[in-house]
């Protein structure tokens, strides 16, 4: 890991990644590509992290988007797929993950904030898809589709403009809302809760909506029965109800 991209695997199962080039408002780098690449890598492959939550150092951005200098410097014009690491894209992620968007979120920023499952966000933080103010496209942008209405949708594309993180909470884009100096504890926080759940039953339920995404009503009911059998048949579907039963927290073991 690189200073670029900092890395905190906390005790309670819960993984820091913060972008760490507030000078360049976490702009997308070489450097800050290779860290994140690095990261979610880490994070996948440590099964004593259940839950990323990914943010961004200093007050002003969460990060500004690609790196448009660099992009000049080597006439880039159709970025390679694996330029970026986007979870769900070009890297596979299998654990929960939480956006905590402490300022700006523009560009190749809201990729990477869209591209986790859940988001936490600073009431002073702002969206914003900026592709058409500077002659680039974003494809990447079309999974949005099934996280707030077209016709918002295409407004944010079309026009460019930067939306606030309430409105981002009214549409759908983010999951819950926290003033500045309590953005990192809020995120910590939903981690809290997911990391209350059973292991199993947390894997089956994020399975669950991640096919339901991708599939139509059948194939992705049939799909999430399966994905769903391991959690039914573990021992922690039986400590489950015998702990309710009992009215003591559960000893979940992931098995």
């Amino acid at each position: 890991m690189s200073d670029a991209v900092l890395f905190d695997a906390r005790d309670d199962g819960i993984a820091l990644i913060t972008l760490n080039r507030p000078e360049t408002r976490n702009a997308l780098s070489h450097e800050i590509r290779q860290g994140l690449f690095a990261a979610w890598d880490r994070f996948e492959h440590d099964p004593a992290l259940r839950v990323a939550i990914l943010t961004g150092a200093g007050d002003k951005a969460f990060c500004a988007g690609g790196d448009l200098k660099e992009m000049v410097e080597t006439g880039m014009q159709v970025p390679p797929r694996d330029m970026f690491p986007v979870p769900g894209d070009s890297i596979e992620i299998t654990k929960p993950t939480i956006a905590a968007v402490n300022g700006v979120a523009f560009a190749g920023g809201w990729m990477i904030a869209q591209a986790c499952d859940l988001c936490v966000a600073s009431t002073s933080a702002r969206f914003a898809i900026t592709e058409v103010k500077v002659g680039r496209s974003s494809p990447w942008a079309a999974p949005l589709i099934h996280m707030i209405p077209q016709r918002i949708m295409m407004e944010i594309i079309l026009t460019g403009k930067p939306i606030t993180a309430q409105r981002a909470y009214e549409i759908g884009l983010v999951n819950r809302l926290a003033e500045p100096d309590r953005l990192i504890a809020c995120a910590i926080e939903l981690a809290g809760e997911i990391l209350d759940g059973a292991p199993l039953s947390v894997q089956a339920g994020r399975d669950t909506v991640m096919l339901a995404t991708e599939m139509g009503r059948s194939a992705a009911l049939g799909a999430a029965r399966h994905a769903s059998e391991y959690a039914y048949m573990s021992r922690d579907a039986q400590e489950g109800p015998k702990a309710f039963a009992e009215k003591r927290r559960p000893d979940w073991q992931g098995r």
